[in-house]
């Protein structure tokens, strides 16, 4: 049953704000503006000023009227939210953020952070697509950061890292149910600004569909619809016009997957942005809200449509000067109709000559931020009252009186758990039995969930039961995940078969802070398709110096997903992630054994990275008795290398990675080595990056470079993950891999598979055989 609704603005006269509110707001307006332009045009030929310009006076309506938030504490966890998923639009937010700044110091300066680190203030403008080591005397001197052409969590009140098309929406919408778990019903709000372009990715349906069902009611989506991208002037359809891509307007998309819709036709008459955003606060169905303002990108910037969309007025041109100076401000403020906002002249001609001189640039660029400042502080009457307005807001938030519900989950409990060395007692699997590595890591993340109350949100493409990730919900409500009827669910419905739209719903979970999202799919589909969220959200964590960790369970990998054939068992996935990422920010686990999976867990859990990629097989394999065979504890795996059997009288170094022929090599390489007396170091590769963690000597002790260099490897990913631990061109040639004989493999058994990879234990054994007489040679 439909419970959204849709309201049409065409028709509502309604005048929420006075006139005298209404001449602050265009007073910001044409601030804001300006303040874009000199963006693109002193940061030379960067940004779209575009769709900055035509999403404006909405988000300065939500900044300024909507939003219960504290201008001094943008770390304040109750505040709403607002979540720019067109991070392209990063332009129009930093510029927003300084000319809100620049009000509180001049109107109300007890408002500000008491520390520059937790502003961005006009000064910080001058750092906009600048490295953090620029040295410009000004960028120096006056302390600026450094703005990325991409909003990341360095900016103060932002949460996310955005500017892949589709994944903001995701991680927006998975940060406002982490919100909903953590407050119940008085949730703060998450405002997610996009326009339509950004709609149109798959995997941006696929976080609508999730949002509706799991009922986000303080999902709050503001969509820029001026139909420009790069290409088109038509992006969607529109009354009787087709659209050039897509046939469907934002307002019929949004209520097709049962969102409240409101739209208003003309997106910059404020008295009905206004009013829009005070009704969707008003709608209590239980449904999110997206609103749809019909805008024109470039908007009175001289330039208009897609040419405004990544580009704008050449450095310093008549064209700039006109959209700050000269252009049609909304609100003249001279008696004659001009505007006081005067730009410096910085010699045209000798900056265009051969190229701009930074330093001259940046100087020019000052001098027109303070011009910007000192026209401000002339508006004295409309700068104090837009200042109110940040009061009223925090008042707002200290009146909701928002508090976290009664039991919410504890995820330092899991941190804890995870620093405990011993084995816990119901995960002990004994010699002999049988299990897979996928069921024994949902038991795994199921019991820190239920140590933790809850922390884990679990989500898997369609393959709960079959990844075995539903074993880390067991013992939470049954069903998926409602924010009214089935609130104590861990289970999530993030739209069935997408992998790309789930990994950017967890990413958004665990960025709140007190959650760990974990999702599972194939790993040849949820690496790849999982690696754009999983890369943004270790970029936020590293902007934010924040360690908030989430969980891809590369499931089904390996050789032994045979019969599923070389779409889905494919040995690729590994060399994606693997040592991929800046270190600390991705762990990948590769264990053989099911006793392996708990120790690789904790350990990596206690590094706190930003994600953590386990790779688990999916057929039952028999719990090895280790001690028997003279191998090395499953608590060696925590060092990421480690030597799974030490030789008597060394006859070579064979390094193995990856569990199926780990399996082979134990049960079957193993005893045919020990009949011909061939004795051998063997070493484990369990994870790349947790070895990465250890002292530099303490990896010289677990593998010395000297046997890097005389060892050959056996692994059921691909020939480069071996290369850092196989250093010679001979070892490299002998290693054994699935891709050997030059082709993907075929169907079939786990078992038929490897043999006809040539990685069964008779053909390992035959290998190993000419490693060691080719040693003996030379």
């Amino acid at each position: 049953m439909r419970r959204a609704i849709s309201i049409d603005l065409r028709t509502d006269d309604a005048a929420p704000l006075r006139p005298e509110e209404e001449r602050a707001f265009e007073t910001l307006d044409t601030a804001y503006r300006a303040l874009c332009a000199m963006l693109y045009n002193y940061a030379p030929m960067s940004g779209h000023p575009g769709g900055s310009i035509s999403s404006g006076r909405f988000v300065a309506a939500l900044l300024f009227d909507a939003m219960a938030y504290d201008l001094a504490n943008p770390a304040r966890e109750d505040a709403d939210v607002i979540s720019y998923a067109a991070g392209h639009k990063a332009l129009g937010l930093y510029s927003m953020w300084a000319l809100r700044n620049e009000i509180a110091r001049i109107a109300a300066p007890e408002l500000l952070p008491s520390s520059i680190d937790d502003q961005l203030r006009l000064e910080d403008l001058l750092g906009f697509r600048r490295n953090p080591t620029n040295d410009t005397p000004l960028f120096r001197d006056l302390r600026s950061k450094a703005l990325d052409g991409h909003p990341t969590p360095a900016t103060p009140f932002v949460r996310l890292a955005t500017g892949a098309s589709g994944v903001g929406m995701g991680a927006s919408l998975g940060l406002a149910l982490a919100l909903t778990d953590w407050y119940g019903d008085a949730a703060p709000r998450v405002h997610i600004v996009e326009g339509e372009g950004g709609l149109t990715p798959g995997r941006v349906a696929e976080a609508l569909a999730f949002a509706s069902t799991a009922s986000l009611r303080n999902a709050i989506v503001h969509v820029d619809w001026n139909q420009s991208s790069i290409d088109s002037d038509r992006v969607t359809r529109e009354s009787s016009h087709r659209g050039d891509y897509v046939q469907w307007t934002p307002v019929e998309l949004f209520a097709l997957h049962d969102w409240n819709t409101i739209f208003v036709p003309e997106g910059t008459d404020l008295q009905r942005i206004v009013r829009a955003q005070r009704l969707a606060l008003e709608i209590e169905n239980g449904q999110p809200t997206a609103i749809v303002y019909r805008t024109t990108k470039g908007w009175h910037y001289g330039i208009e449509g897609r040419a405004s969309h990544g580009a704008g007025h050449k450095l310093c041109s008549h064209g700039f000067y006109d959209a700050v100076e000269g252009g049609r401000p909304v609100r003249p403020t001279k008696a004659d109709g001009t505007s006081a906002l005067l730009l410096p002249r910085c010699g045209i001609d000798t900056l265009c000559a051969n190229g701009t001189k930074s330093t001259t640039v940046e100087h020019c660029y000052w001098d027109a931020l303070t011009g910007l400042s000192r026209w401000l502080e002339s508006e004295k009457e409309d700068v104090t009252h837009l200042a109110s307005r940040l009061v009223a807001s925090k008042s707002r938030l200290d009146d909701l009186a928002r508090t976290r519900r009664e039991a919410v989950p504890s995820i330092d409990d899991v941190y804890t758990l995870a620093g405990v060395a011993a084995l816990p007692r119901e995960l002990e699997l004994a010699p002999g039995t049988e299990t897979t590595l996928r069921g024994q890591l949902g038991k795994s993340i199921g019991f820190l969930n239920r140590f933790s109350g809850g922390t884990f949100f679990i989500a898997a493409a369609d393959l709960l039961g079959s990844t075995s990730i539903a074993e880390a919900g067991r013992e939470f409500a049954e069903g998926f995940f409602h924010a009214t009827e089935n609130r104590d669910s861990r289970l999530l419905s993030v739209g069935g078969i997408c992998e790309d739209a789930m990994s950017a719903v967890l990413a958004g979970i665990s960025s709140f802070g007190h959650h760990i999202g974990v999702g599972a799919s194939y790993g040849a589909f949820l690496a790849p398709l999982g690696h754009i969220a999983a890369r943004l959200h270790a970029i936020g964590d590293q902007a934010a110096g924040a360690h908030h960790p989430m969980i891809l369970v590369c499931g089904h990998a390996g050789l032994k997903t045979g019969e599923d054939g070389p779409t889905h068992a494919d040995p690729q996935p590994l060399q994606l992630l693997q040592e991929n990422f800046p270190p600390g920010a991705m762990i990948t686990l590769t264990p053989w054994d099911p006793n392996e999976i708990w120790v690789l867990l904790a350990a990596a859990l206690r590094e706190r990275p930003s994600v953590i990629a386990p790779f688990v097989t999916r057929p039952a394999e028999k719990v090895i008795d280790r001690h028997a065979l003279g191998l090395a504890p499953p608590s060696d795996a925590a060092q990421g290398v480690y030597r799974l059997r030490k030789a008597r009288s060394c006859d070579g170094a064979i390094v193995l990675q990856e569990s199926g022929v780990a399996y082979a090599f134990v049960t079957e390489t193993l005893p045919l080595l020990e009949r011909v007396g061939i004795d051998l170091d063997v070493f484990y590769v369990a994870s790349a990056e947790l070895f990465d963690q250890l002292r530099e000597e303490e990896r010289e002790w677990i593998y010395p470079e000297s046997v890097a260099r005389r060892a050959m490897g056996i692994t059921g990913f691909t020939l480069p993950t071996m290369y850092r631990w196989i250093r010679s061109d001979a070892g490299r040639a002998m290693t054994m891999h699935p891709y050997m004989h030059r082709h993907y493999l075929g169907s079939g058994t786990g078992r038929a598979v490897i043999h006809e990879a040539g990685l069964d234990g008779e053909a390992q054994f035959k290998r190993i055989v000419d490693y060691v007489e080719t040693r003996v040679v030379t």
